[in-house]
């Protein structure tokens, strides 16, 4: 990549002066850099700048202050004004101007007695990612905002009306990365650029080190003869537009005009683009083969999306193959034309057909950078975790029970998230001793006998995952108290069609009856099958009966003592012995006084 350099204020004065530093660990040395007041403040030469013969770097003994003469005039240079500022490890901390206000509407504005406290009540909001304040000086507050100079559009610059007021740009929070395009500006090269890197391959190198700069947020960058430089401004900037540039040379320099974030969110009937941006967008995103019936206006918005649903006629959603769905997107940054700002999209969702649990769940957000047209934005999703339990007919979950109990076996789809739907099949019932099963449920998922366990019917809650359930009457193996149940359960997507099953009753009347299950032909045969298992122990209602039965007879059969003990014969022993305790415990107590009072007497 190459080595760097810095060539603002703050880069020698660490390098030079580093007794500077604070020692408190838990508080960094930044800086608040604004533009110079004029005339140019006197300071002491403490290095020059080998690489850029025009950069000189100055080192004031104390702070500058500012007369009401100077306030508002602007020299050349940049000002670093060094202290301290917690969580914030960057270069410097905030950029100031004077006099300046950002006019968009704050959603936290707090007290604060200095602008030295305004960033830092920036810099440690976590209500939003504070991205900018405006500190009033004579009211003493600071109104936070999400939104930068860069953020808002044009007619949403700063202002310079007010005196009493001052706007703070933090460079402490996180640039966005993604899909990001930069804009040629032919014959321009940077005014003041940021970092300096040497012996840079080519220009797309050059533009890597910007998109991944950690320092501080990179909107512009030139390159000529392997050298890179990087900057924080960009000349879209009002106040940049007509700046001259450095040197005369026709180098050409290149700004950021838009990044954006993408992420594929995969639902059970429909794909979503889900879509943030560095800066406020107008425009639309649509679907490319779509343009007019799939399409989402975005009005002065960072965050939108365009759902697309797989059955939708005004959505063109491709299905690749079994469980794959794709989809061509535009953002388009003008409402009637294409421009060479837009930009395309191949959004991808996959899902996993197999009967098999995942561990973890599914996660259906997919993150990081999107690809160009041509190349694709995938998300992979994975079947759903399934578990079975045995409960009472309100839901709850038991371990025993008696025969002819009420039950039921509730399959439930743990992931709250997940566009799945399943059915159940194959459901038998074991001892896990001699090999005695029943088949409960057919292959096609019908019941096999009414009288035992009935249809699989959805008992699901709105807003949960799906939850099955077959009702039960409690039955047992007579060689084993413990009964085992093992199934077949299959996902489905996007949801499952209920089988019809014919069912006769208990006086031979046949009804037909729909059970969540799928006709067998209708599987695919290459398909992994998974099983969910689960016990309980159920006991003979008589067989505590029977113990009381066998206890009865053989207390007949005891020969009758010859001798009966009155309960009053044992109270009278039961006295006796708690008085001799007493007068035993007496006893010995007088006793012990006697000895302590002699042993006194004696050692005086």
């Amino acid at each position: 990549m190459g080595s760097s350099s810095h060539l603002p204020l703050w880069a020698c004065v660490l390098a030079l002066v580093p007794a500077l530093r604070t020692a408190a660990a838990e508080c960094a040395d930044t800086f608040l850099i604004s533009a110079a007041p004029g005339p140019n403040p006197q300071g002491t030469i403490v290095n020059k700048d080998n690489e850029s013969p025009n950069t000189t770097c100055l080192l004031f003994s104390s702070p500058i202050t500012y007369s009401s003469d100077s306030e508002g005039q602007e020299g050349e240079g940049t000002l670093g004004e060094k202290f301290c500022v917690k969580g914030c490890r960057q270069p410097w901390a905030a950029e100031l101007f004077r006099s300046a206000e950002l006019p968009v509407r704050s959603p936290l504005v707090l007290p604060a007695a200095s602008r030295h406290e305004c960033i830092q009540l920036c810099v440690s909001n976590t209500h939003f990612p504070c991205r900018a304040a405006n500190f009033y000086k004579e009211r003493r507050e600071c109104a936070l905002s999400s939104m930068d100079r860069f953020a808002v559009s044009e007619e949403m610059q700063l202002r310079s009306e007010a005196t009493d007021v001052e706007y703070i740009e933090s460079n402490c929070d996180r640039p966005m990365r993604g899909l990001c395009h930069f804009t040629e500006v032919l014959g321009r090269s940077l005014v003041s650029p940021d970092s300096i890197y040497e012996q840079v391959p080519n220009l797309q190198t050059c533009k890597d080190l910007c998109i991944n700069s950690t320092e501080f947020h990179c909107r512009s960058y030139d390159f000529n003869q392997g050298i890179c430089r990087l900057s924080h401004n960009t000349r879209f900037l009002p106040e940049l537009r007509n700046a001259a540039a450095v040197g005369t040379d026709s180098g050409s320099s290149y700004h950021l005009t838009s990044c954006y974030n993408v992420s594929v969110h995969c639902g059970t009937n429909s794909m979503t683009a889900k879509i943030k941006s560095n800066k406020l967008f107008r425009g639309k995103v649509y679907d490319k083969s779509r343009p007019n019936s799939c399409v989402a206006d975005v009005n002065s918005d960072t965050d939108f999306q365009l759902e697309m649903g797989f059955n939708d006629l005004g959505c063109e959603v491709s299905q690749e193959s079994s469980g794959k769905f794709s989809s061509n997107i535009i953002i388009q940054h003008h409402d009637m034309i294409v421009t060479e700002q837009d930009l395309g999209l191949s959004i991808k969702c996959s899902y996993s057909l197999a009967n098999r649990s995942v561990q973890h769940g599914v996660n259906l957000d997919v993150k990081g950078e999107p690809a160009m047209m041509g190349s694709h934005e995938s998300s992979f999703v994975l079947s759903p975790t399934v578990t079975m339990h045995i409960t009472d007919r309100s839901g709850d979950d038991i371990h025993a029970a008696q025969v002819g109990d009420p039950l039921s076996l509730r399959f439930r789809i743990v992931d709250q998230n997940t566009p799945y739907e399943i059915f159940v099949r194959e459901l038998i019932a074991f001892d896990g001793v001699d090999s005695s099963e029943i088949l409960l449920i057919d292959s096609n998922g019908c019941p096999t006998d009414p009288t035992i366990m009935g249809a699989i019917n959805s008992v699901t809650k709105e807003g949960e995952s799906q939850v099955l359930e077959a009702p039960f009457d409690a039955f047992k193996f007579p060689t084993s108290d413990v009964v085992q149940f093992k199934a077949l359960v299959t996902p489905c997507l996007p949801t499952c069609e209920p089988v019809s099953c014919t069912m006769e009753d208990y006086f031979g009347t046949s009804k037909d009856v729909a059970s969540f299950g799928r006709r067998k032909r209708e599987i695919s045969t290459n398909v992994e099958e998974e099983v969910v298992m689960q016990s309980i122990k159920i006991h003979d209602k008589f067989k505590f009966t029977q113990k009381a039965t066998e206890l009865k007879v053989r207390s007949n059969e005891l020969p009758a003592p010859e001798n009966c003990t009155s309960s009053g014969s044992l109270a009278f022993l039961f006295s006796l012995v708690i008085s001799a305790q007493f007068v035993f415990f007496l006893v010995c107590y007088t006793i012990n006084q006697r000895w302590r009072r002699s042993y006194d007497q004696d050692k005086f």
